[in-house]
């Protein structure tokens, strides 16, 4: 799932009924390219999460196809950040306050900024999935403590069983899409690696970096398959991911958050870069490994990741949370 133009859409409140409209300021297809998400097609069908404090809203949408067919998309509006240099036409610049309230020195105002300062980013996922819906509902989440066997024998199987399309990351790797956004790259088949803006940041400001780093090796799926043979891939990624963040961004590697996710989101190695400042999707103790304590632990014991025993969540409608529970496990 990448990301497509940032585009600015209205969105109804989540309890009201929802409508199959095509609103005046809807005709023209996001960022005016041909090519675009047919956002003035969209139905709303559903909200499937949101969320107050990250200022999100994740919804199920239909499109229908020439030929009639409905084909399901997933669209995720997020507020974007302030912007430093646009605070000024922000406040000045025809905008609109109105009254909400006010006690002694206190006041409480809704602000009403013009179009182009209340930009909102829009993911979409089109043609989405069944399994792209599931990702996205609201769930219960469940924590699994995964030993190496358990790993062997459920984990594994479930993967290799599974038919996850990671065609998007050999796009990148191979420059057939988004050759334009890389930032560094090392070529070496074995031990290099590009270095990507990830599709959660727009990169307007810093406060919220975000880049990935895939490395060109395939075969190796997650943190579980590496051993002291990946070392120099990972000490690759380590120093020059922060070099390249440093020369292009100003952001030294004392600021970053360099870590691996387990389970990660597709099964080909990716290391995530963000800014500490940042509480990014995932950064949390069950699914986040520092990238320096990946490569200390290996070089520790070469088979550390085989051996040792991982915690993660799983949410509830999770086919692996099924397995582990047929094993006694969950």
């Amino acid at each position: 799932m990448r990301t497509p133009p940032a585009v600015t859409v209205m969105a109804e409140a989540a309890g009201a009924k929802r409508k199959c409209e095509r609103p005046e300021e809807l005709a023209e297809p996001a960022g005016g390219d041909g090519g675009s998400f047919p956002l003035a097609e969209l139905c709303v069908r559903r909200v499937l999460r949101e969320s107050a404090r990250d200022k999100t809203i994740f919804l199920h949408g239909q499109v229908n196809g020439a030929s009639g067919d409905a084909k399901d998309a997933v669209v995720i509006l997020e507020k974007t950040p302030f912007q430093e240099e646009s605070v000024s036409d922000l406040l000045k610049k025809h905008t609109r306050l109105k009254l909400q309230m006010s006690n002694d020195i206190y006041s409480t105002y809704h602000l009403y900024p013009p179009p182009q300062l209340s930009e909102i980013k829009t993911t979409v996922v089109y043609p989405a999935t069944e399994k792209h819906l599931q990702k996205y509902l609201r769930q219960e989440v469940y924590l699994i403590r995964e030993t190496g066997e358990d790993y062997r024998n459920i984990t594994l199987p479930f993967i290799q069983s599974q038919s996850f399309s990671i065609q998007w990351v050999y796009n990148i790797l191979e420059k057939t899409a988004e050759a334009d956004r890389i930032i560094h790259e090392n070529p070496d088949s074995f031990n290099g690696f590009v270095l990507i803006p990830d599709f959660k940041w727009n990169q307007k400001q810093l406060d919220d970096l975000y880049l990935i780093a895939i490395c060109h090796r395939r075969g190796i799926k997650s943190l579980r398959d590496l051993t002291a043979e990946h070392l120099p891939l990972l000490r690759n990624i380590l120093h020059e991911g922060k070099e390249a963040i440093l020369k292009r961004f100003g952001v030294a590697g004392s600021q970053l958050r360099i870590y691996l996710h387990y389970q990660p989101s597709y099964f080909h190695l990716h290391v995530h870069f963000t800014t500490l400042s940042y509480d990014a999707p995932g950064c949390s103790v069950e699914r986040a490994h520092l990238l320096s304590d990946v490569i200390d632990n290996l070089e520790l014991d070469p088979q550390y990741y085989q051996k040792r025993s991982l915690t993660f969540a799983l949410r509830a409608d999770e086919a692996l949370l099924k397995k582990f529970q047929e094993a006694g496990k969950a």
